[in-house]
């Protein structure tokens, strides 16, 4: 790959639990169980990061089709997973983030459904590393078999947030993960949403599974309707709730 000429993207504010001192906020997102919308947060926080600084959303699911559907981009020209295999060792971050397919301003890492299977971990790493050097956020959407087998990257996030209906099968879904989620490796917390089909509350759940609550999100009921016309909304419930999500991260990182 060619070097691109230009500006480098406006590096954040945000601390960082590593090295070197300019290295992109990385945000893990994974879904207390099947369903829970974690790729739909994961796709709304990258977008409202996006209007601050260079923000790639990075398709970790490795029984994914492709994140590219959800946000309707799977006819979009650009680079996904597949297309980055051979990129080993030395890899330009300001190559990947160039060839992405754009979402609005995010960059989107995505599989591909035409090419089923995940990329090989170490071309995750040095992918996932080059772009660290160049985006100023990246938002992970984790795969949630991977973290309960421990073969996740939710330990090289600055922060992981797990999306958690108030449900008993998100209680045994969390527990599953919980040997690999949460201090003292990296700051974990709840994103709870309702409804509560069995009254099980916010505080009720955070002491089932030891983590704390980030924010509790009321239902989008037009969010269902929205995504089979083609795409996560760009307004409304969710979008508030994203930029909900995105100030109390910065509050609690700071």
């Amino acid at each position: 790959m060619t070097p691109l000429a230009g500006a480098r993207p406006v590096l954040p504010t945000w601390p960082s639990v590593a090295s070197p001192p300019q290295r992109a906020l990385v945000i893990g997102v994974v879904a207390g169980r099947g369903g829970a919308g974690a790729s739909t947060l994961a796709a709304t926080v990258a977008r409202h990061l996006a209007r601050r600084t260079a923000t790639v959303l990075v398709d970790l699911d490795r029984a994914s089709a492709g994140i590219d559907v959800l946000l309707g981009l799977e006819s979009a020209d650009g680079v996904r997973w597949p297309d980055l295999a051979d990129a080993r060792g030395e890899v330009s971050g300001a190559d990947v983030l160039a060839l992405l397919p754009r979402w609005g301003a995010c960059g989107v890492l995505s599989a591909d459904r035409a090419r089923p299977g995940a990329p090989e971990p170490a071309v995750v790493a040095d992918v996932l590393h080059a772009l660290t050097s160049e985006a100023g956020a990246l938002v992970l959407d984790l795969d949630r078999a991977a973290v309960v087998a421990g073969e996740s990257l939710a330990g090289a996030c600055d922060a992981v947030l797990v999306v958690a209906p108030r449900d008993l099968r998100t209680v045994a879904g969390i527990l599953a993960m919980r040997p690999h989620l949460g201090p003292p490796n990296v700051p974990t917390w709840l994103v709870a949403r309702g409804p509560a089909p069995g009254g099980l509350g916010s505080t009720e759940l955070s002491e089932a599974v030891d983590l704390p609550v980030l924010l509790t999100l009321a239902p989008d009921r037009a969010l269902a309707a929205a995504l089979e016309r083609g795409g996560v909304p760009d307004t409304g419930r969710t979008a508030r709730s994203a930029a909900r999500v995105v100030t109390a991260l910065q509050r609690n990182l700071t």
